[in-house]
């Protein structure tokens, strides 16, 4: 097994208050982890209609942008993550 099939996948979930795509995101993101990376990730939602300087410092430049932190390199996902083997294959889930 390798070291990244092991490691705990941080997530960063950008989001801009509670529209409908925010709201899917956060679905769907929670679902696919729960399905295929039980117990091996940390989900962090950023709301940027509380924090708007996050944006710039963070560069996120549309919304939800999904950000993997962990394990590097980091990796975006913009969009509402309902394209499942997307999202999979940029969380290096096989």
């Amino acid at each position: 097994m390798s070291m990244e099939e092991t490691s705990t996948r941080k997530l960063i979930l950008y989001v801009a208050g509670e529209t409908p795509k925010s709201l899917a995101a956060i679905s769907n993101l929670e679902r696919i982890c729960r399905e295929h990376l039980p117990g091996k990730y940390q989900i962090e939602v950023i709301d940027l209609k509380k924090n708007p300087q996050l944006a710039r410092e963070h560069k996120i430049v549309a919304i939800p942008t999904l950000v993997r932190e962990l394990p590097i390199p980091i990796r975006k996902i913009i969009g509402d993550l309902s394209d499942e083997q997307k999202v999979l294959v940029n969380l290096r889930v096989e």
